[in-house]
């Protein structure tokens, strides 16, 4: 007799309807471990992976009669078979998203303002485009233009270094102000720009320079992802028991170097095993939510609803959403937190309706050198994002319009700062700056 004990849910084709913990990145193979007992055989198949926690299981058990081996065995095997199958095809879902790829001397950006419609990836090997495509918000996500600032100060010292080491710095630090100019809010940007002329400044030698800038440009995309994923396992725990939880914007692995901020923090949660509604805003004007975190969560099999901006009071209201999780783009010194257009209004009506409100970013967000958030920049973009939709005017001729991309939370309505090396509450003067001399943005 067999009896196949891997628990698929409602909808085998999300990998989160499977009961038990999930692995907490791709799926790298399959392996089976057997035993014996009196009277018993079991097959436990166990899904692999790369040592980060978690494990999918399933048991096929047959019970072996001495007249039935052939039988039992051949019924283990086409079971196996459909095991099998449910496994490559969680593999397929479970395929992580790179947003930012550095191959043969060229930085590869896909391009986020395609999404949802189609994959592109642009390819660059000038500083100038790698401007261009941040500007143009064909990458964006404040970790995210950390990382691709770091290549194109990789791609600039290569073109300045062919005018000889008399010109090299001066050269260099031009171009890093151009490319810092960018977008002027999120830190990481600079704080990446800053950290690789630092070292350029250091070896001096320009193909030695060079060379030492990509190593360390990799290793600011390598730990960023690293932070990413201590983020969601520090904040899935604030997660465990809510009914639903917001979210804004789009901080996913498309506004990182790879599996996401707020966004992760979600995904961590159900990787863990926990189940809420999980609801997110279209994110007017530019809509990251409606294109990107949408996307993502189809892509990562999590279900999820969207609601227009105006809605989240509503949502609140009524209790179909217990917390709020957001991302940054710079956080101040006193724990006052810089996101998205929209943020602060989430963040007075969840104090409003008695829900939690969480920051998740890693520490090279966290700008000790800026007070409070009366001293971070604010970015203005083009008012085409407000007075167009799909390249059709949508607003009266002749009316004035502002597009503010970022707005300022005060800390007191912050409840809690989740960063990689743990979670930070007030007093944030003190807290933060012990997070950051502990994690990315003081190393």
């Amino acid at each position: 007799m067999v009896g196949w004990e891997l628990g698929w849910g409602e909808s085998p084709s999300s990998p989160y309807q499977v009961r038990g913990r999930l692995p907490s990145s791709p799926i790298k193979g399959e392996e089976g471990r057997g035993k014996r007992e009196e009277g018993k055989e079991t097959l436990t198949p166990t899904l692999s992976q790369d040592g980060r926690g978690g494990r999918l299981e399933g048991r096929a058990t047959t019970r072996v009669a001495p007249t039935g081996c052939v039988v039992g065995w051949i019924i283990l095997m086409m079971a196996g078979w459909e095991w099998i199958k449910k496994v490559e095809e969680i593999g397929r879902l479970r395929e992580e998203i790179q947003p930012i790829v550095w191959e043969s001397g060229r930085l590869g950006l896909l391009d986020q303002t395609r999404l949802p419609a189609e994959e592109v990836v642009v390819k660059s090997s000038d500083y100038r485009e790698v401007i261009e495509s941040i500007r143009l918000m064909r990458v964006r996500g404040a970790p995210a233009i950390g990382v691709t600032g770091a290549y194109a100060m990789v791609l600039a010292a290569r073109e300045v270094a062919e005018g000889g080491e008399d010109s090299f710095l001066t050269r260099l630090r031009k171009a890093a102000e151009e490319i810092k100019a960018a977008r002027p809010t999120a830190i990481n940007l600079a704080w990446a720009v800053n950290r690789l002329m630092k070292l350029a400044e250091d070896v001096r030698e320009p193909s030695a320079a060079c060379e030492r800038l990509l190593e360390e440009a990799k290793e600011i995309q390598r730990r960023d992802v690293e932070a990413n994923r201590q983020i969601g396992l520090h904040g899935a725990s604030l997660l465990r028991g809510r009914q639903g939880v917001l979210t804004h914007c789009n901080t996913g692995a498309l506004a990182t170097a790879g599996y996401g901020t707020a966004l992760g923090v979600i995904r961590a949660a159900w990787e863990s095993g926990d189940r809420f509604d999980v609801f997110h805003t279209e994110t007017r004007p530019f809509l990251q939510g409606a294109r990107l975190t949408a996307w993502e969560l189809v892509k990562l099999g999590i279900p999820a609803t969207m609601v227009v901006d105006s809605a989240a009071g509503l949502m609140l209201r009524q209790g179909s959403v217990g917390c709020v999780v957001v991302g940054a783009d710079r956080i101040a010194a006193n724990g006052d937190t810089a996101n998205k257009i929209g943020t602060y209004g989430l963040a007075v009506l969840a104090r409003e309706n008695g829900a939690p409100f969480y920051v998740a970013a890693p520490t090279s967000t966290v700008d000790l050198g800026v007070g409070s958030g009366e001293e971070i920049p604010i970015e203005e973009r083009d008012v085409a994002e407000v007075e167009e939709l799909g390249g059709v005017r949508t607003a009266a001729e002749g009316i004035g319009i502002r597009n503010p991309a970022f707005d300022v939370t005060p800390n007191e309505y912050v409840d809690a700062i989740i960063t990689e090396v743990g979670v930070v509450r007030a007093p944030y003067v003190e807290n933060l700056r012990a997070a950051v001399e502990r994690g990315q943005g003081g190393g």
